[in-house]
């Protein structure tokens, strides 16, 4: 870990802190849990495809953009190393979003309704995505941008919503008892 994601955990810190700890306490042990479960995640998330950012920001402009490469799995096709283990890692990657997703009660307007289709996880695992790997290459020349990993991150969050759904009793018995305490 270097300086500069000491400084974004240190900022992340501070946001969840100030802005959202109270608000999701406000709301019972069930929001608090969730809601700081899934901040958690995506603090990860943000640390293994961003991070550093902050201290990132000056230097945005200072290299070129690589554009995203748009042949879906040419690593592995072309056989480079690393590539079916990378595909896995991004696959794994965004199981937890889409089990954690369908959990929060939130007010993303797609979600109001408290009952998240296969689709509308579908979409915030793209958009997710989709934001990563078009930031990726401002924040570093050194990371690159591949539709690949939007693809499989996609197929990451549909096994999340599945593993919701699998276990949708469980889930929903064990984090209603956090309502009742």
């Amino acid at each position: 870990m270097c300086f500069g994601d000491v400084i974004d955990f240190a900022a992340l810190t501070a946001l969840y802190f100030f802005v959202f700890f109270k608000k999701w306490r406000a709301r019972g042990n069930y929001a608090l849990f969730i809601n700081t479960l899934l901040y958690i995640y995506l603090s990860f998330v943000f640390f293994f495809t961003l991070m550093p950012v902050l201290t990132s920001l000056p230097f945005i402009f200072d290299h070129s953009y690589v554009p995203m490469n748009l042949e879906p799995f040419i690593d592995l096709t072309a056989g480079h190393g690393g590539s079916a283990r990378e595909i896995a890692l991004n696959i794994i990657m965004t199981i937890p979003f889409g089990f954690l997703l369908p959990l929060v009660r939130t007010n993303l307007p797609l979600l109001k309704d408290r009952h998240p289709t296969f689709l509308k996880i579908l979409l915030y695992t793209f958009l997710l995505s989709l934001a990563i790997e078009l930031i990726q290459p401002l924040i570093s020349d050194l990371r690159t941008s591949d539709i690949t990993d939007l693809i499989t991150n996609v197929l990451g969050g549909a096994i999340g919503y599945l593993f919701y759904l699998l276990f949708k009793p469980l889930t929903t018995k064990c984090l209603s008892a956090l309502d009742k305490t």
